[in-house]
């Protein structure tokens, strides 16, 4: 048993070398990586507000570009955005993250559920 052993063993050796892929040194930016510098090139460049009561102010004044809305905000609060944001047709992206990955995106130090761009700046964000 042993000799069969080391001769499967020894016969699988050159199975075992992989030539590796020509697009092992390339890598492909995920969505949340594209997006998390969309929304860091506003925060640089143009003007926003964080929070859920500062995002239904610029609502309703007909301020907000665009609302991104964290994965984790309470439903009947996303359901009072949506409705908001289906009136004033203003565009809602859907965060794939939670309030703390919204808020460390935006380069804060807190929690936060939603953001309005009133300014895009520089960023392609409401496009």
């Amino acid at each position: 048993f042993c000799t069969l052993l080391c001769f499967y063993t020894s016969s699988k050796k050159h199975l075992l070398k992989t030539t590796p892929s020509p697009k092992m040194g390339k890598k492909s930016k995920s969505k949340v990586d594209n997006f998390n510098s969309k929304i860091s090139l506003v925060m640089k460049s143009g003007k926003y507000c964080l929070g859920f009561n500062q995002a239904m102010g610029s609502l309703r004044g007909g301020r907000a570009k665009v609302i991104v809305v964290a994965n984790n905000c309470h439903p009947v609060r996303k359901a009072e955005l949506e409705y908001y944001c289906m009136l004033s047709k203003t565009p809602i992206h859907h965060y794939n993250g939670s309030n703390l990955d919204l808020g460390t995106a935006c380069g804060k130090h807190f929690r936060t559920t939603c953001l309005s761009v009133t300014d895009a700046g520089d960023s392609d964000i409401a496009k």
